[in-house]
């Protein structure tokens, strides 16, 4: 008899679980913050516009607040550099030369479902003087990998382009 009772009250501890634990461990899920990707997207699309026209200002403080402390910039046919003061060492010589000319364009941008990450890319185009005195006129792409901060602000953590080939 006293088995019959022990598996019982199996039963009833499993019963009990499946009816109650369950659908309560579901609620809390369901109370997870939802991000909204497309809202996302689109503060992360207008960013990377801000900063374009921060860059086309030749502004090198405010371009290289876009990033984040330990972000890791890929300059073209330059070493990697790794922190927002390299970025700025990196846009203020690029902003020493008076014929530069630089601006950039978001054509793909997603933000993962977490809302930790997001993504940016697109075309760019530069003007500048060469080293013979003429002028060069470029166009490239770029790949930028943004996470968003404990403040809820945007920061870029790997910022890469480089030119079109001819």
């Amino acid at each position: 008899m006293h088995r019959v009772l022990a598996g019982r009250g199996l039963l009833a501890l499993k019963v009990v679980l499946a009816t109650s634990v369950t659908p309560t461990l579901l609620l809390l899920a369901s109370c997870a913050p939802q991000v909204d990707t497309a809202a996302a997207t689109k503060a992360l699309t207008q960013i990377d516009e801000e900063w374009s026209k921060a860059a086309q200002a030749k502004d090198a403080d405010r371009t290289a607040s876009y990033y984040a402390e330990d972000a890791m910039i890929y300059p073209p046919n330059e070493v990697q550099a790794i922190g927002r003061d390299a970025a700025h060492k990196i846009w203020a010589a690029y902003f020493a030369d008076t014929s530069i000319a630089i601006s950039w364009k978001t054509t793909h941008a997603a933000v993962a479902q977490s809302g930790e990450f997001g993504f940016t890319s697109g075309t760019y185009d530069m003007a500048y003087r060469g080293p013979d005195g003429k002028p060069v006129k470029e166009k490239g792409k770029y790949l930028e990998v943004w996470q968003k901060q404990k403040d809820g602000s945007w920061k870029c953590v790997q910022d890469m382009w480089n030119a079109d080939g001819k």
